[in-house]
């Protein structure tokens, strides 16, 4: 593996009530351990090398908990979003300045069990600016929000059509350069970017057949903490 990890922590956590009261969303228990902790363990298994992560709101907690990441043999350092959010888009612009020319974006409430060496060598295959990882959906996990056809993506997050039955499974692979005509320090949205990339026949994409957790929602949490409970009875 040879690409770095944007990992974007910044989120409010608003629907998981009085957890994300003080604590950062990231950092909530998961089956006896910080959700985060679970992903690095997993990038590591995967060869991820590199992770910056992308703070805002409790940023303090997760560089206090987390630090240079040498508890998890990675490499770790930080990109703050400052005195006023930035947005998902406006966050990855900020620390794609440390992140070099080609990295991946994964958002930092998803764990997904996927092969990231897959993810990146379609990448480079493709020869697009940017690939989505995405999964049939039919509106079963969340909205569809995505069409793929000729390992190209459709995708528009705000306004899916009806004949969208795939959704972005929540891990892309971006040159810096989509970043380009984006404002610097002000805040917008990752969605906006893939979205005009697919107006515009630029955005790969992977179908991937296994289902993603996430800790964004109550409902999803639960999943997460019994996907998590069931796999660790088997040790």
């Amino acid at each position: 593996m040879t690409l770095p990890v944007a990992l974007l922590t910044g989120g409010l956590g608003t629907r998981l009530g009085k957890k994300t009261v003080k604590k950062a969303k990231a950092l909530v228990d998961v089956a006896g351990q910080p959700f985060i902790s679970r992903q690095f363990k997993y990038l590591k298994d995967q060869g991820i090398k590199e992770v910056i992560i992308c703070i805002a709101h409790f940023g303090d907690q997760i560089r206090e908990y987390i630090g240079n990441g040498s508890k998890y043999n990675l490499k770790i350092s930080y990109s703050e979003d400052g005195s006023h959010l930035l947005g998902t888009g406006g966050s990855i612009k900020k620390a794609s300045k440390i992140l070099g020319e080609n990295f991946f974006i994964l958002y930092g409430d998803s764990f997904l069990p996927i092969d990231f060496s897959k993810v990146e060598k379609s990448f480079f295959e493709e020869k697009k600016p940017a690939l989505m990882t995405v999964l049939k959906n039919a509106n079963q996990w969340d909205r569809s929000n995505a069409s793929l056809k000729n390992k190209s993506v459709i995708y528009n997050k705000k306004n899916p059509t009806k004949s969208m039955n795939y959704i972005d499974y929540g891990l892309n692979v971006v040159k810096s350069s989509i970043f380009n005509n984006y404002p610097s320090n002000k805040a917008f949205d990752l969605a906006d970017v893939f979205e005009d990339l697919s107006n515009k026949s630029l955005l790969a994409g992977l179908e991937i057949y296994d289902r993603f957790y996430e800790i964004g929602s109550v409902n999803g949490l639960n999943d997460t903490i019994n996907f998590f409970k069931k796999k660790e009875s088997k040790l």
